[in-house]
Parts: C-alpha cells; sequence; structure tokens
C-alpha cells in the first residue's frame, strides 16, 4: 500500500509563541499585514496583543473586526474586497474556525477570479492565494493545519467546503495563552468537534499509519485534559493539551476526510444554525454506535482510552464502552442540547439528509449509511 502525508504548513508550537508574528512576516519579505479576527477575539483583548507586536515591529497594519457566526459567501465577498482596497501582502487569520477559513477563503480570492462556491470541492483552486498565518483562539476546529475553509451560502442554505493544499497556511503559530478566555461551552464545544475528527479519522476507511498515531494521541489528550479545560479555563496544561489535540487532529483528518457526523453536521448547520462544534458533539455517540460494527477493534481501543475496563468483553461489548465513554463525556462538560432546540423538526430534515448522503466523508465512513439511516440518527437528537 502507497500513502502519502503532505504537510505544507510551518507550525510553531509553545506559550508565548504570539510574539514570533513578526518575525514569519518578516520571513515572508513583507511589510503589511491584514488582520482577519471577531468581535469575541477583540473583546478578549487578544487583538489588541496582536496588534501591539506587530506594531511594536513596525508593519503596516489592517484590521477586519467583525465576523459573527460562521462564514457566509457574503463575509468572504467583503473581506476579500477589504483586503484588496488595504493593499495588504499577509493575512494574519486569529480567532476559531469561523476566522480562519475567512481568512483563508479572502487570500485566496485575492488572487482568483469568480465567486468563492467556484472553487467548492478540492484542488479547484488555480493562483496561489496571499501567504495565510493562522492564530487559533479555539481548541477544536484545528483550521491552522487544514487544506479545507468552510462556507455556508445563505440565500441557498448550503454549506461546502473549499479543499486546496494552497489554503493551508504557511505558518501555524499556537498559542494556548490565547485560548484561557475561552467560556466553559465554547471549550466544550470545540474540544468535542476536535474529538470528532480524532475519531472519525481514526475508524475510517481512508485512515493510513501517520494518520492514525495523530488520532490516537489527540484522543488521548482530549481524554484526559477536555474535562479539566472546561472546569478551570486557566488550566494552562489542559489548555496546552487541548490545543495541541485540536491541530494534530486536524493533521489527520486534512488525509483521511472524516464520516457521517461531519456529513450531517455541516448540513444542520446551513439549515437551523447548530453551532459546528455542538452538532458533532450531540451527534457523535449515536455515530459511533451505528458504526460500532465496521470497526469493532478500533472502538474498542478508544474505550480503552478513556479509562473503560474492556477486560474479558465480547468485542461488540468492549466497543460499545467506547460509546458510553463519550456520552459521559457530554454529561461532564455539559452538552445537552437537541437539534429541536434550533428549530429541527422530523419533517424539516429531508433536506439535510439529502445533503449529508452526497458528502465525500460518507464515502469512507466505515459503515455505508443509507438516507434512512441518517435520518434514524438525527431522530435521536431532536
Amino acid at each position: 500500500m502507497l500513502y502519502t502525508y503532505k504537510l505544507p504548513t510551518e507550525i510553531i508550537f509553545g506559550v508565548g509563541s504570539l510574539k514570533v508574528v513578526p518575525e514569519k512576516v518578516r520571513e515572508l519579505g513583507k511589510e503589511h499585514v491584514f488582520v482577519v479576527t471577531d468581535k469575541g477575539v477583540k473583546a478578549a483583548g487578544i487583538l489588541e496583543k496582536v496588534l501591539k507586536v506587530l506594531e511594536e515591529e513596525k508593519f503596516k497594519v489592517s484590521v477586519y473586526d467583525a465576523i459573527e457566526g460562521e462564514p457566509t459567501t457574503d463575509l468572504v465577498e467583503q473581506v476579500t474586497e477589504e483586503v484588496k482596497k488595504s493593499g495588504a501582502q499577509v493575512v494574519l487569520g486569529v480567532g476559531g474556525g469561523s476566522a480562519l477559513d475567512t481568512a483563508k477563503a479572502a487570500a485566496a480570492m485575492v488572487t482568483n477570479e469568480g465567486k468563492i462556491f467556484d472553487y467548492a470541492g478540492i484542488g479547484k483552486i488555480k493562483n496561489q492565494p496571499l501567504p495565510i498565518i493562522a492564530v487559533p483562539t479555539t481548541a477544536g476546529t484545528g483550521s491552522e493545519a487544514t487544506m479545507w475553509a468552510v462556507i455556508t451560502d445563505k440565500a441557498t442554505k448550503i454549506k461546502t467546503g473549499i479543499g486546496s493544499f494552497m489554503l493551508m497556511p504557511t505558518y501555524a503559530i499556537l498559542d494556548p495563552e490565547l485560548t484561557l478566555t475561552m467560556p466553559p461551552r465554547v471549550t466544550a464545544a470545540s474540544g468535542m468537534d476536535a474529538l470528532t475528527h480524532a475519531v472519525e479519522s481514526y475508524i475510517c476507511t481512508a485512515t493510513q499509519p501517520i494518520s492514525e498515531a495523530l488520532a490516537i494521541q489527540a484522543i488521548k489528550l482530549i481524554a484526559r485534559s477536555l474535562r479539566k479545560a472546561v472546569a478551570n479555563g486557566r488550566n494552562l496544561k489542559a489548555r496546552e493539551e487541548m490545543l495541541y489535540a485540536s491541530t494534530i487532529a486536524a493533521l489527520a483528518f486534512n488525509v483521511t476526510r472524516l464520516g457521517i457526523a461531519h456529513a450531517l453536521a455541516s448540513p444542520l448547520g446551513a439549515h437551523f444554525s447548530v453551532p459546528h462544534g455542538i452538532a458533532n458533539a450531540i451527534l457523535l455517540p449515536h455515530v459511533m454506535e451505528y458504526n460500532l460494527i465496521g470497526a469493532p477493534e478500533k472502538f474498542a481501543e478508544i474505550a480503552v482510552i478513556f479509562g473503560e475496563n474492556i477486560s474479558h468483553l465480547p468485542p461488540m461489548e468492549a466497543a460499545r464502552k467506547a460509546v458510553d465513554a463519550v456520552a459521559k463525556l457530554l454529561e461532564d462538560i455539559g452538552i445537552t442540547d437537541k437539534l429541536s432546540s434550533y428549530g429541527a423538526t422530523e419533517e424539516k430534515l429531508q433536506p439535510v439528509v439529502e445533503e449529508a448522503i452526497t458528502s465525500g466523508n460518507i464515502a469512507v465512513n466505515p459503515r455505508q449509511p443509507s438516507k434512512e439511516d441518517l435520518l434514524e440518527i438525527c431522530k435521536k437528537v431532536l
């Protein structure tokens, strides 16, 4: 079997690593930086820290700091125009997945013609985007280390991925201190997003030795640190491990794709505005249960990582312990949401299922679902 693992992004990890941003801009030979971020990052004082390290080194800086919610086609167009007008040479994304995906998409659209949805799918971007530097302030999406930007068209309620190795940031700067201000609910939801990345990458049919090693390590870190990070946001060790887990889980799925949870989470977000991390969190135990017969040995390994005792259990009973462990985790970190809380009803789920079944994530899921199977999974979290 021939495997390929590609990583064009240079990753700098560690407390205080924000201070290397000017050095990396200088390595690119650029002088004008366009910062893309959201209102929460600004309110938390993180934007001020970023601007300080850049301005102290005399870089010219332009800022877009009005992102709210998940990125849309309209937002990408707006930010792209702002970058073009500014004349900036580098795009610096600071924030969670929404800010980073917007930064990546805008950097691409500055150098490519048309609309962002023209590049939906994989490998359609023709021209190299502006250099991208990603500074995550949450630990979940892993956008700082992936080839994907996920964008929603509000008019059509379609949420899709733009995939290209050209979209991978030139530098990902991971400073755990920047995640200390995340509220408990955001910590919980983003952490479950990272766990879903790791589990779905690990059990999918496109798995490979490098991605498996990354996914398993991410699961280990999340199993021991997510509860701690939710309980005490100032626990720097837990924050370090969650940020590390988020990034390496992304490095795993970047080459494998994911599974049913993510296939459903995207249209659920587009149709009902279910936050991505929440959608994955509430779906994950039910998706795992559905997939047990497709990869029982791997689920048993996950159960052991979570501290479940599988001694002397038959393979399927051992595998089910992984489902129990994730359900316990959700209970402990306080994620009890239902799809009905966001306006979903059984009658309204059909478009979600229709879109999910066409996802590339379904193709690599260890058990091939029907539309009826997907509907049943959604009904369990109504």
